[in-house]
């Protein structure tokens, strides 16, 4: 068996998927994207199709190396999704091959159904009450929300208690027994986010993620030891080697993204890398079916996982939904919160083959807003 063929397909509203086929007439998908960049990373999907293209998919590891260290320059974002995707569908090939779920070929699952959370927008606290309530309606145990739009790198005594106003809203539907985490989406300073960190405290968080910029990660034990609120990043590192420092400063939850941190194969290191450091993981996902099949995959059989984010119904997605793009919703119907032991061979989930290559017609050209300050400045978004 080889490689016989391998596609791209632009699929809206934003996401990018890949199709491997063999000589023996398997095929895999995977999901290679970088958000806002989805045509770069397609062009580097044509670029590592020239090694793979005969070889025999089965030898994952073997190409997973040559893929991300054949070349000179080795990592970022581009690079490592388009490894990301290859990586995906060379699973689903290998568990179709051998009959047998990808979290089996991985050592077996550790958890017969894996929590997940749900997005809720919603600028003001009654907006964000009035969404946790439905999502607590749905049987979600968990929610995610940012904690602010756009905002000062130095936020302001307002901007801060909006913050907090917004968290209380959100915890006073969820009561004590369910979760509620924000993301600060790097948005504000080391400074700004120690004391949104002591702010929030009060209405324990899951954890608050991505405090600080990558950038900033030489000041992360500063923002880790402010406050007993757990910290929460990963979504803008690529390799384990990218944690190694996080985790020795303290970081309690690590969120590497399949589709962005070289697939199935990095994702899996580096949740055995945070183990060692007792931490937890909970991979990034707010992308499309297939990036949350290779991650709940993951998921199944990792001891130290925490939780998954997914994107149905996330607020920014006007379009496109997990389930426009798979022959059978059932992977993607959550019961109590969790999913369900999926026990389909490869990742478990069946794409509606029609549908991609009619969306890939139309396309897309998403990209991330830019923001800016009343001064004109730039702003995180």
């Amino acid at each position: 068996m080889r490689i016989e063929r391998i596609e791209t397909f632009l699929v809206p509203p934003r996401w990018l998927f890949c199709r491997i086929e063999t000589s023996d007439g398997v095929v895999g998908w995977g999901e290679p994207v970088v958000e806002g960049r989805a045509e770069v990373v397609r062009t580097a999907i044509e670029t590592l199709s020239e090694y793979l293209i005969g070889k025999d998919p089965l030898q994952i590891e073997r190409h997973w190396q040559i893929l991300t260290k054949g070349g000179f320059y080795r990592g970022g974002p581009v690079l490592s999704s388009a490894v990301a995707g290859l990586d995906h569908a060379l699973w689903d090939i290998a568990g179709k091959v051998y009959d047998a779920p990808v979290h089996a070929l991985l050592g077996g699952r550790v958890r017969d159904r894996v929590r997940v959370y749900a997005w809720v927008g919603g600028d003001e606290p009654g907006e964000v009450a009035d969404q946790v309530a439905a999502q607590v309606e749905a049987g979600m145990t968990a929610v995610k929300m940012n904690g602010s739009g756009r905002i000062h790198p130095m936020p302001t005594l307002g901007e801060v208690d909006l913050i907090a106003g917004r968290l209380a809203a959100a915890r006073e539907v969820l009561g004590p027994d369910r979760d509620v985490a924000i993301d600060l989406h790097g948005r504000v300073g080391v400074a700004g986010a120690r004391r949104i960190m002591r702010r929030v405290e009060e209405y324990h968080p899951l954890f608050v993620e991505e405090p600080v910029l990558p950038e900033n990660l030489a000041h992360l034990r500063e923002v880790v030891e402010s406050s007993t609120v757990p910290v929460a990043l990963g979504e803008r590192l690529f390799h384990r080697s990218e944690f190694i420092g996080p985790l020795a400063a303290g970081v309690a939850v690590v969120q590497p993204d399949v589709s962005h941190a070289g697939g199935i194969s990095e994702l899996r290191r580096i949740a055995v890398l945070a183990e060692t450091h007792g931490a937890m993981l909970a991979p990034h996902c707010p992308l499309g079916p297939i990036s949350l099949a290779a991650s709940l995959q993951v998921a199944f059989a990792t001891p130290n996982f925490l939780i998954q984010e997914q994107s149905r119904g996330l607020h920014y997605q006007r379009e496109g939904d997990l389930v426009d793009y798979v022959l059978d919703p059932a992977p993607f119907e959550w019961v109590q919160g969790h999913a369900e032991l999926n026990l389909l061979p490869g990742l478990g989930i069946s794409v509606d083959e029609d549908a991609v290559r009619a969306a890939d017609k139309t396309g897309h050209t998403w990209r991330n807003p830019v923001w800016t300050h009343e001064d004109g400045s730039f702003a995180e978004w």
